[in-house]
């Protein structure tokens, strides 16, 4: 597979990233294809980039913020995707992406077609 897909789907990690950093929970949604399922654990299942950008913005209304991912691994998926796994820290909680598959779409972005992640604690 070309690293050049796998450059389009890193960058679409970083897109989601800064958006959520900046709390931005539109920008966070448009990440994701229009009827992506995001398992959130223990939170339940989002299905569609408004159920999601919903889910995100709740989030931020929380107060969670600055995510960062550590020990990211990515595996090729077909010849247009990557899975993702990683851990995540934000300010006040940490978990685990057990699943993102981030997927080239036909405007040439990569966005997730599958997302899902765990809260495995507070900070």
């Amino acid at each position: 597979m070309s690293s050049t897909i796998l450059e389009i789907c890193q960058q679409g990690i970083s897109d989601w990233q800064n958006a959520f950093n900046r709390q931005d929970a539109a920008g966070c949604a448009a990440q994701y294809a229009e009827n992506t399922i995001m398992l959130a654990k223990p939170f339940g299942e989002f299905k569609g980039r408004q159920a999601i950008e919903l889910f995100w913005q709740g989030i931020m209304d929380k107060g969670f913020k600055y995510v960062d991912y550590t020990h990211v691994t990515w595996e090729a998926m077909g010849d247009d995707g990557y899975i993702l796994t990683a851990q995540w820290t934000m300010n006040s909680a940490f978990g685990v992406v057990h699943r993102e598959h981030w997927q080239l779409q036909a405007d040439g972005k990569a966005r997730l077609t599958y997302d899902e992640f765990e809260v495995q604690g507070e900070r």
